[in-house]
């Protein structure tokens, strides 16, 4: 695999917990996503946006809620089956969160997706607002 594309080391991406990193895409626009372990041990990406409203983030830059196989938009309440991606609760039940192809070889979780390109570890930088103004938050804030 090109070094270009590598993500991480395999025992840096978390079971329980997501791995925030940059992606930019054939337009040149970055793109955030994350990573997580299953609990089988397998690697899955997603592109960092609830599928409710795209301009709210499920990973703020220290890791998404999880939970049960979950992860949780503390906008919305929504879950989404990180196995599959499938959000089974809230306002966007039946949508499916955009996968990012990743694979592990020789110990490290490369990017392997034609759609985009590994930026960086860690957030874009580029500020999507996080939803605008509301008030209604499920982080117990």
């Amino acid at each position: 695999m090109d070094d270009d594309a590598r993500v991480a080391d395999a025992d840096d991406v978390p079971e329980g917990e997501t791995l925030l990193f940059t992606v930019r895409d054939a337009d040149g626009e970055l793109a955030e996503a994350f990573c997580t372990r299953l609990s089988d041990g397998t690697v899955v990406a997603y592109r960092n946006y609830c599928q409710h409203w795209t301009d709210v983030r499920l990973d703020k830059g220290d890791g998404a809620r999880v939970t049960n196989g979950e992860v949780w938009c503390q906008k919305h309440g929504a879950t989404f089956q990180l196995d599959t991606g499938y959000c089974d609760f809230g306002p966007c039940e039946g949508s499916v969160m955009e996968g990012v192809d990743v694979t592990v070889v020789d110990g490290g979780v490369y990017l392997d997706d034609d759609e985009y390109a590994f930026e960086q570890l860690g957030a874009s930088g580029v500020d999507r607002g996080d939803g605008g103004d509301s008030r209604i938050d499920f982080t117990g804030n």
